[in-house]
């Protein structure tokens, strides 16, 4: 759930409508709410307000407005709900690939404010947690591709089995305090180094 604690931010040339937003925000119990009306200069507002939440409201937007402000969702890395009066399937999409947390078409009315923007927190939080685990993941087995590099290399030079091999790196990341990883890659960073001209 959301936290009243959470710093808002309203991005809406339309002053009626961004009054809209703005009450359905503190009568859910937001009290740091900030709006601004003019887009001359988003990004360094929103890095001067480091808000935590970002909510877009356009009401006719046109194509180049839209592209802006997903250029924006894929900037800032921060959960955006974006209202928008109408749109299409393309838009919907570029949303979706732009990071934007909940696109909303023709839905602004102060109840909805904040549902929407509790599933716009949520939707982030999950999502950046899936791409970091994906990041995890890619990493890991990268790691042990070239430990596995790095095992051959010794297998080779020293005559050593896998699991000797395998015992020597880990062994050897140990002592010096360092991740078995980053063992491996000095390794077969030297190993690359090392290896006489005529095989590169």
């Amino acid at each position: 759930m959301i936290r009243p604690a959470l710093a808002v931010l309203v991005i809406d040339e339309n002053r009626i409508r961004a009054s809209i937003i703005e009450a359905g925000l503190r009568e859910a119990g937001h009290q740091q709410v900030t709006v601004i009306h003019d887009v001359t200069g988003i990004a360094r507002r929103i890095a001067e307000i480091e808000p935590d939440v970002i909510v877009i409201d356009l009401e006719n937007p046109n194509r180049d407005m839209l592209e802006n402000m997903f250029q924006l969702s894929r900037a800032v890395k921060r959960p955006i709900a974006m209202f928008v009066d109408r749109s299409d399937q393309a838009s919907i999409e570029a949303a979706v690939d732009a990071g934007v947390s909940a696109y909303v078409v023709d839905g602004l009315r102060q109840e909805r404010v904040k549902p929407i923007l509790d599933m716009a927190v949520s939707r982030f939080n999950a999502f950046s947690r899936m791409a970091r685990e994906l990041e995890e993941a890619r990493s890991e087995l990268e790691s042990r591709k070239v430990i596995d590099r790095a095992k051959g290399i010794l297998m080779k030079s020293r005559g050593l089995t896998e699991e000797a091999a395998y015992t020597l790196l880990r062994k050897t990341a140990m002592n010096q305090n360092r991740k078995i990883g980053d063992i491996a890659q000095s390794l077969v960073t030297a190993a690359g180094l090392l290896r006489p001209a005529e095989d590169e």
